[in-house]
């Protein structure tokens, strides 16, 4: 079977890395995905005190990008590879809801952005690959054979954000999730640098009410439709 490149983009707690895992799980392929790296820049930026509630040092963050190392390392117990982030592994750290406040104002700095997307073109030149994220189908890789943007209600996403946080023993409020889920919409869409937006030729799927199976079968058909007529 030819190898394409996979693009799914959308907002913020749509199952894009679900359906991505299940995607490459599926055909072999190389999963990235590109939101944890954005986390882990955060995730650094609060380590060093570089980002708070009421405070952003930018050009800080920007002088220390050379010393950002991120990698991805395969978890075989898990069957899918985890962020590191400078020979730590904060898979887990960069999930947290702190995190997630943070993540959409870093992913404004056009630096950060360059610095990772030419990571991520990297990591894809020799295709197999899916890759979710915000940017992928429009900056990362405009000419992917398959484009997909996945929406849902906020309502809708923030409860699944919530349920997934709650499942983690995490102890945050739905109010809380969706404000942010609001708030982190807004910043991804109005952004200078790559806003979300959908590709001229991306396929949208609303999962509001799609269960994962029906939006993988409905995915993988589409990917086995674009094979044949590359």
């Amino acid at each position: 079977m030819k190898k394409i490149t996979i693009a799914i983009d959308g907002f913020s707690s749509t199952g894009k890395s679900t359906l991505a895992k299940q995607l490459a799980k599926q055909l072999g392929y190389v999963y990235v995905d590109t939101g944890a790296m954005y986390r882990a820049v955060a995730f650094f930026a609060m380590q060093n005190k570089l980002i708070g509630t009421d405070f952003f040092d930018k050009k800080s963050l920007i002088d220390a990008l050379p010393n950002i190392r991120l990698e991805f390392n395969l978890n075989a117990d898990l069957g899918f590879c985890e962020m590191y982030l400078n020979g730590e592994n904060v898979e887990k750290q960069i999930r947290t809801i702190e995190v997630s406040n943070f993540v959409s104002i870093v992913a404004e700095v056009s630096e950060v952005r360059s610095k990772l997307v030419e990571q991520q073109q990297e990591m894809g030149k020799n295709k197999a690959i899916v890759m979710d994220g915000r940017d992928i189908g429009t900056v990362v890789f405009p000419d992917a054979e398959l484009k997909i943007f996945m929406t849902a209600s906020a309502e809708t996403r923030a409860q699944r954000r919530f349920d997934e946080l709650q499942q983690k023993g995490d102890n945050v409020s739905y109010e809380d999730v969706l404000k942010n889920v609001v708030e982190r919409d807004h910043i991804d869409t109005h952004r200078e640098d790559s806003p979300l937006v959908i590709a001229n030729d991306a396929i949208e799927i609303d999962n509001s009410y799609l269960t994962r199976e029906e939006q993988f079968s409905t995915v993988l058909e589409l990917i086995n439709d674009v094979v044949k007529t590359v």
